[in-house]
């Protein structure tokens, strides 16, 4: 093994970069898989952070040790490089500098990008710029599939296949879900019989998930044996929701058990042995109302009808279930919705900054905080309804026009809800870190061995952490910027809503890895959105501004790297030397 010690400044810069297109990918990707859930007010913000730390490191580091070879061998022609590993090397190098540069801006201006396609642009454009366009690999190999699941053309199929499965699975679910449950006279009852074949069908749908597109996880089980696996976990999860789970909920929201814990969820059926239900206190919260904030088309006529009369109150909130009184105090007997006060104040994580010199105790620690919570203390559902600029058009009016469904039955999706976001956020981690990874594990394999590196060839662990660590703090410390983009400010979310968006967009991963076509996490959760928005049956629950937005992020991605990309290799490449003419 060959050293390359020549080329310590690659690795350094490299390693920097890497670092910094990781923590882009974790500003700006992450998002996807946890934007619907928070908008829909299943988790808050800081939770979901959270969880997704855990779920994003440990897919990286425990099954994320399989390389995107497409990066490396599937875009540009590797063998060309044989003879030169250093161009490969620097190569890489470019790749990962303008990939960080365009993710960090990107995420900076609200556009969110694809990761996958921001590295193959600059894989495509340090290619031409080093052994030109026939040393691009445009399109694949083979016949059928294989056409479109390699190459520069992969590309291009996902904008088209990706958004399109995934709106046409999530519109499918939500539909079901809306006449089967939602639309029945007694909803609650059609989702506990509903729930449990949810469960079931979910966790099924993500075990082939992690099967099939599952980083270093080999399965030696032949197809008959995969798929009793898959129908083994699903009725295994149905079983445990039907015997443990339902009692608790049905304790909780039919009996009114204000008393019950997560954790007497162990008791099972024993919970209908419990006694009667005493009165809950007066300061007690019951189920959320998922639907606060947003109103109805009555409401929001009568609080716009309020806000252009100059006897207009400026110290009550119209809430969901909220109204508004006339000049003289007494109520409109045909607009009767009650008045609410304003939500209590968000408590903040950090804090007001105590005076005093910076090595003050109390003002050390608030710095502290600052560094530490100051990317997760933010109100995302806050931040989506009043963040005014030319993407936020008619919120409110769009908002309005979605129906508004029962609480309790929401607060049932919520938890299925958690459970395809968490999944997916393990699924990311352990295939889109890929785009970080496999570029700087070039950089390093060349680096350590001086040969361009196999195909698949082993990543050290190291790298794993590094990189993943990456992923989990930029997340912590940015990902605000494109969660408030997504989810509330495409079209209204609501657990039910928010759950066939993610399960639509997690069938779509499956069915474009078995069939082995091109996906992006971004595109399957924006087609996903926008499907079940127009489930509402009216194209007006929709901010088209936003989508056209987003969609214009993914067009100008892989230019826009490219053209960075072969810039910094030509310039590298074809700068005059000491001594040259």
């Amino acid at each position: 093994m060959v050293v390359l010690h020549q080329y310590d400044y690659l690795l350094a810069f490299g390693t920097i970069f890497a670092f910094f297109d990781a923590w882009g990918i974790g500003a700006n990707d992450v998002a996807n898989s946890w934007a619907t859930s928070v908008s829909a007010r299943s988790v808050t913000y800081l939770q979901a952070m959270c969880i997704a730390s855990v779920m994003e490191l440990g897919g990286t580091i425990g099954v994320g040790a399989r390389v995107a070879d497409t990066i490396r061998t599937k875009i540009v022609k590797v063998d060309e490089f044989a003879d030169s590993p250093g161009i490969l090397m620097l190569g890489m190098v470019c790749t990962v500098m303008a990939s960080a540069t365009w993710l960090g801006f990107a995420t900076k201006i609200g556009f969110p990008v694809s990761t996958t396609h921001t590295v193959l642009g600059g894989v495509v454009g340090m290619g031409i710029a080093s052994v030109g366009v026939n040393g691009v690999q445009w399109v694949g190999t083979g016949t059928g599939t294989e056409l479109i699941n390699s190459g520069v053309v992969s590309i291009f199929m996902a904008w088209i296949i990706a958004p399109c499965l995934a709106g046409l699975f999530a519109a499918i679910l939500f539909t079901i879900t809306k006449y089967v449950v939602m639309l029945r006279k007694d909803p609650v009852k059609w989702a506990f019989f509903l729930t449990p074949f949810y469960f079931g069908m979910t966790a099924s749908l993500l075990t082939t998930l992690l099967l099939t597109k599952g980083g270093t996880i080999k399965s030696n089980l032949n197809e008959a044996g995969t798929a009793g696996v898959i129908v083994g976990v699903g009725f295994g999860a149905a079983l445990l929701v039907a015997v443990f789970w339902l009692p608790w909920l049905w304790c909780v929201i039919v009996n009114g058990d204000w008393q019950l814990n997560y954790f007497h969820v162990i008791q099972g059926p024993f919970l209908f042995r419990r006694g009667e239900v005493p009165p809950p206190p007066e300061n007690h919260v019951g189920i959320m109302n998922y639907y606060e904030g947003h109103l109805t088309p009555e409401e929001l006529a009568a609080k716009r009808a309020v806000a252009g009369s100059e006897a207009a109150t400026a110290d009550l909130e119209i809430a969901a279930v909220g109204g508004e009184k006339k000049a003289d105090g007494t109520e409109d007997a045909d607009l009767k919705p009650t008045i609410i006060p304003a939500s209590l104040p968000r408590k903040s994580l950090i804090g007001p900054k105590p005076s005093g010199k910076i090595w003050n105790g109390r003002v050390l620690f608030w710095w502290v905080k600052w560094l530490l919570f100051r990317g997760v203390d933010h109100d995302i559902v806050d931040l989506q309804k009043n963040k005014k600029d030319f993407l936020a058009g008619d919120l409110e009016l769009a908002h309005s026009k979605a129906a508004h469904y029962d609480n309790n039955v929401e607060h049932m999706y919520s938890y299925l809800q958690v459970m395809t976001a968490a999944t997916a956020s393990f699924t990311h981690g352990a295939n889109d870190a890929a785009n970080a990874v496999g570029p700087y594990a070039t950089i390093y394999q060349v680096w350590a061995s001086g040969a361009v590196p196999a195909a698949g060839s082993d990543i050290p662990l190291w790298i794993l952490g590094f990189l993943g660590g990456a992923i989990v703090i930029g997340l912590w410390t940015y990902g605000y910027k494109i969660m408030t983009n997504l989810g509330n400010r495409i079209t209204l979310i609501s657990p039910s809503r928010g759950f066939s968006m993610e399960l639509g967009s997690a069938i779509t991963i499956i069915m474009a890895t078995r069939f082995g076509l091109p996906i992006s996490t971004t595109q399957c959760i924006t087609g996903g959105t926008v499907g079940v928005g127009l489930c509402n049956g009216d194209w007006r629950t929709i901010n088209w501004r936003m989508v056209a937005w987003i969609y214009f992020g993914w067009f100008v991605t892989v230019p826009v790297t490219g053209l960075m990309s072969g810039g910094f290799m030509a310039i590298i490449i074809n700068a005059p030397r000491w001594g040259t003419v």
